[in-house]
C-alpha cells in the first residue's frame, strides 16, 4: 500500500480517481506545523528566536489549528494499511515545500518518504511525478522559513508599536499596499477641478470633436497633470461659437482622410496577476471569487497550477492548440506564439512554473457551474490566443470643415479586416465593426449630422481611486507582490479596518490614513537606512531576496542576519522618534489623570503650557510625576480585572505566571486607564486569544452558511486566507461569518 499526501480534499478527491486500487489519498488540509501562535506558551509571543552566525533560528514548530488531530488520523490509517510508501504531494511552491519539510519529519517513521510535485492534475502528470521523485528543495524552504522570520519580527514589534495609535496591526507587505490607496486619496482629496468646453457631433456614426488648438500651440489646455487636450478650450465664447457653426450647418465637408492600419498582438498566457486583472476588469469578480474558482478548476484537474510569475507553456500543449486552431480556423489564423522566453528566469522561483492553461488543451468549455465555466473559458481563450495571428484592423483619422468655422472637426473610424487571435474571444469581447462607413472617404464629399451636435461643459475629475484590479498592479510593478500574497494583502485590510470597498474602489479608513500617515513615517521619513521599512522600494528588496534564497543564489542566514540588523536600526530609531512626540494614547491617559485635579493643580504639574504643546518626553514626565505624586493614579476597575481572570482562565494560563512576567505581585497592583497596566495586559491576552482555533460552534455555523450559500466550505474559509476549516483561527472565523451573513442576507434581497 502507498500513501499520497495532498493540500486539499477536493484535490484528494481527483487524483484517488487516477490511482486506484493499491493507494491511500489523503488531504492534510494545508499547513501542519508553523511558528508558535496559539497563545499557549511563551513562545507563541516571541518575535524572533536567536541563532548562531551562519545558521537559521531553530524554533518549536508546533501544530497548527487542529492539524495535529487530522495527521494523526492519517499516520494511524497509514500504519493500519501496512503503508510502505509515503509521497508528498504538496503545492509546488515556497509554502508548500515548507509544508512537505514538516510532513517529512512526522512521517520518517515509514520505509520511503518521497517528494513529489506536479503543475497539473491530470493522470499522466500524477503519474509521471510518482515515477519520478524528487528531494526536497532545501532552498525552497529556508526561503519560506526567512519570509516566515521577516513577518513574525515586522508584526509582532510593529503591531505593538502602533497600538499607541489605537491600531491592530502593520506587516511587511500589507502597509506599504496601504500607501498606495492612502497616497491616491490624498491626491484626489488635492484636486483643484479645472473647467472646460468640448463640441461633438457625430456623423455616419463616428464620434467628431473640433480641434480648439494645433500641435504647435503654446496655449494648448493642460489638465491638472499637464496632459494636452486638442479638443478642450477654456474660451466659453469660443465654445459657443464652434457649437453654433455646426448646428446651424447643413453639413459637414470630408477635407483630410490619413489610412493607417492597425496590427493588434495577442497577450501571452494568464499569470495569476493577468488572470485576476482580468477577471476584475471582464465579468467585475472580486479578487477572492476569482481565486476561489481558479483553485476549484486546478482541483479538480481543468487547469494548470494557478500560482505563477511564468507565461511559459508546455511544448506539448503549444503543439495540440496550433492544430486545434488549424483545424477550426484555418491556417492563417496561426501566429508565432507569445509568451515563451528563450531566457528561464534565476531570480522568481514562480516562474519555474508553467502559465495558467488548460490541462486539456483541446477542450474549450467545461460542464460545471456557471462561473468555473466562464473563468475556464478565459483561460481557454488567453492561452488559445497566444498561438494565434495577430488582428487586423483598417483605421481612418478624418478631418472635416464647416462653413463659418475655422476650427478643424476630426475623428476616427476602423474596421476590422482579419480577426485573428480575436476569434476566440467572440462572446467574451465586444465585437468591433467589419465594415468601412457606407459614405465613403471622398475628399470634398458633404458629410451630415446623425443627431444635434453638443456643447459639453465640464470640470476635470481627481484621479480615480484604486480598485483590486489596478493595486495589484501597482503591488505587481513596484515588486511588492507574489502570486500567493495578492489576495490575502487586500483581504488583511479590509478586515482589520485599514481600507473599505464601495463597489470596485478602495477606500482607506480614518485607521488607514492614520497608520500611514501618522505611524508608518517613524520607520520611513526618520529611518536612518536609504529607504525606510514600509516603502516600496524595501519591501521590494526582501522580496527579491527571497526569490534569490529560493534559487540557491544568495545564503539565507546570511540574508536574515542582514535584515534583523536594518530592521533593529529602524525600529530602535522609530522609538527614539516616538518618545519625542506623544501618541493619541498619551494625551487621553494625561487628559484623564488631569481631570481630577483643579485647575491651578492642573496648571502646575502643566508648567502653564497645554496637553497639545508637550512633546512625547514631556508628556511622560508629567506622567511620571503625576504618578509619583499619586494625584492622578487609578487602580485597575473591577470590570477590567473580571475580564483579566476570564481570558487567563479561557487561554488556560496561571495568573500569578503573568503577572510576575509583568513584575506585579498582586492583579490589584495593575493601574487603570487606557495607558494603564491593566488596559495594556488585556490587549497582549485578546490578541492570543483571537489566535485560538475556531470554536465548535463557529465551525458548525460556517458549514451551514456555506450550505445556504450553495458553495464549499473550502470556498467559504479561503475569504479568511485559512487553507482549511480545521486551520480557521477564532477571530479570522468571527470575521468570515460576519462577511457571510451579509452575503446570504443579500442572496435573499434577490431572491425576493
Amino acid at each position: 500500500m502507498k500513501l499520497v499526501i495532498l493540500e486539499s480534499r477536493a484535490k484528494a478527491k481527483t487524483i484517488k480517481k487516477y490511482l486506484g486500487k493499491g493507494w491511500m489519498v489523503e488531504a492534510c488540509n494545508g499547513h501542519v506545523q508553523d511558528l508558535p501562535s496559539n497563545g499557549a506558551s511563551k513562545e507563541s509571543s516571541k518575535a524572533l528566536w536567536a541563532s548562531k552566525p551562519g545558521e537559521l533560528p531553530n524554533p518549536p514548530w508546533m501544530w497548527t489549528g487542529r492539524a495535529e488531530g487530522v495527521v494523526s488520523k492519517i499516520l494511524t490509517k497509514a500504519a493500519k494499511s501496512d503503508v510502505d510508501e509515503v509521497f508528498i504531494a504538496t503545492d509546488p511552491d515556497r509554502e508548500g515545500e515548507f509544508i512537505a519539510w514538516r510532513l517529512s519529519i512526522i512521517f520518517s517513521d515509514f520505509k520511503s518518504v518521497h517528494r513529489i510535485s506536479f503543475n497539473e492534475i491530470t493522470k499522466s502528470a500524477v503519474n509521471e511525478a510518482i515515477e519520478n521523485p524528487r528531494g526536497l528543495d532545501s532552498h525552497l524552504v529556508e526561503a519560506a522559513m526567512v519570509r516566515r522570520f521577516m513577518d513574525r519580527l515586522v508584526g509582532f514589534r510593529c503591531s505593538k508599536f502602533c497600538r499607541s495609535w489605537k491600531l491592530r496591526s502593520m506587516g511587511r507587505v500589507q502597509t506599504p499596499t496601504l500607501g498606495f490607496i492612502v497616497e491616491r486619496e490624498v491626491e484626489r482629496e488635492a484636486h483643484v477641478p479645472k473647467e472646460y468646453h468640448t463640441v461633438l457631433a457625430q456623423s455616419n456614426g463616428i464620434q467628431l470633436k473640433v480641434r480648439f488648438h494645433s500641435n504647435e500651440d503654446p496655449n494648448v489646455w493642460t489638465d491638472n497633470k499637464g496632459k494636452r487636450h486638442y479638443d478642450r478650450t477654456s474660451n466659453t465664447e469660443l465654445a459657443s461659437q464652434a457649437y453654433e457653426s455646426l448646428l446651424t450647418a447643413e453639413h459637414l465637408t470630408l477635407s483630410g482622410v490619413d489610412e493607417k492600419t492597425d496590427v493588434r498582438s495577442p497577450k501571452p498566457p494568464f499569470t495569476t496577476e493577468t488572470m485576476l486583472r482580468t477577471a476584475n476588469s471582464t465579468y467585475g469578480w472580486s479578487l477572492a471569487k476569482t481565486s476561489n474558482i481558479a483553485s476549484s478548476l486546478y482541483q479538480a484537474g481543468h487547469i494548470t497550477y494557478i500560482r505563477t510569475d511564468s507565461t511559459r507553456t508546455n511544448a506539448n500543449a503549444r503543439s495540440e492548440i496550433r492544430k486545434y486552431i488549424s483545424e477550426k480556423f484555418g491556417q492563417d489564423h496561426l501566429g508565432d506564439g507569445v509568451g515563451e522566453s528563450t531566457k528561464k528566469s534565476t531570480t522568481k522561483i514562480q516562474d519555474a512554473h508553467e502559465a495558467i492553461r488548460p490541462t486539456n488543451p483541446l477542450v474549450s468549455n467545461i460542464e460545471s457551474d456557471k462561473d468555473e465555466m466562464k473563468l475556464y473559458s478565459l483561460i481557454w481563450s488567453r492561452f488559445a490566443a497566444s498561438q494565434m495571428s495577430k488582428s487586423i484592423r483598417e483605421r481612418r483619422n478624418i478631418i472635416l470643415s464647416c462653413a463659418g468655422l475655422d476650427l478643424e472637426i476630426f475623428g476616427t473610424c476602423n474596421w476590422r479586416t482579419h480577426s485573428g487571435w480575436e476569434t476566440v474571444f467572440s462572446g467574451i469581447s465586444t465585437e468591433p465593426e467589419t465594415e468601412p462607413p457606407s459614405c465613403g472617404f471622398n475628399i470634398g464629399s458633404p458629410w451630415r449630422h446623425d443627431n444635434v451636435p453638443e456643447l459639453i461643459t465640464d470640470f476635470t475629475k481627481p484621479p480615480s481611486r484604486l480598485t483590486e484590479n489596478s493595486i495589484i498592479k501597482l503591488m505587481k510593478q513596484a515588486g511588492i507582490g507574489r502570486p500567493s500574497t495578492y489576495v490575502s494583502t487586500i483581504t488583511k485590510l479590509v478586515d482589520r479596518s485599514y481600507i473599505d470597498k464601495d463597489g470596485s474602489s478602495l477606500i482607506p479608513t480614518i485607521n488607514g490614513r492614520t497608520l500611514w500617515l501618522d505611524v508608518a513615517p517613524f520607520y520611513n521619513e526618520t529611518s536612518l537606512l536609504e529607504n525606510g521599512l514600509f516603502t516600496p522600494e524595501f519591501t521590494s528588496l526582501m522580496e527579491d531576496s527571497l526569490d534569490k534564497i529560493e534559487v540557491g543564489t544568495i545564503d539565507s542566514s546570511q540574508t536574515w542576519e542582514e535584515f534583523v540588523d536594518s530592521f533593529r536600526e529602524m525600529h530602535n530609531n522609530a522609538l527614539d522618534k516616538r518618545r519625542e512626540t506623544p501618541t493619541i494614547r498619551q494625551k487621553e491617559y494625561l487628559e484623564n489623570m488631569l481631570s481630577r485635579l483643579e485647575e491651578e493643580e492642573r496648571a502646575k504639574f502643566l508648567s502653564g503650557k497645554i496637553i497639545e504643546d508637550l512633546t512625547g518626553s514631556e508628556i511622560k514626565l508629567v506622567i511620571d510625576r503625576l504618578s509619583e505624586s499619586d494625584l492622578g493614579v487609578s487602580s485597575a476597575s473591577k470590570k477590567q480585572i473580571g475580564y483579566i481572570i476570564s481570558l487567563v482562565d479561557r487561554l488556560d494560563l496561571k495568573l500569578s505566571d503573568i503577572l510576575k512576567d509583568r513584575g506585579i505581585s498582586d492583579i490589584s497592583d495593575l493601574t487603570g486607564g487606557r495607558e494603564g497596566s491593566a488596559s495594556e495586559l488585556i490587549g497582549e491576552l485578546k490578541t492570543m486569544d483571537d489566535a485560538l482555533p475556531a470554536t465548535e460552534k463557529q465551525i458548525t455555523t460556517i458549514n451551514s452558511m456555506a450550505d445556504q450559500l450553495d458553495i464549499s466550505v473550502e470556498q467559504a474559509i479561503e475569504m479568511a486566507n485559512a487553507v482549511s476549516i480545521d486551520l480557521i483561527g477564532k477571530s479570522d472565523a468571527s470575521t468570515l461569518i460576519s462577511r457571510l451573513k451579509k452575503q446570504i442576507t443579500s442572496k435573499k434581497l434577490k431572491a425576493k
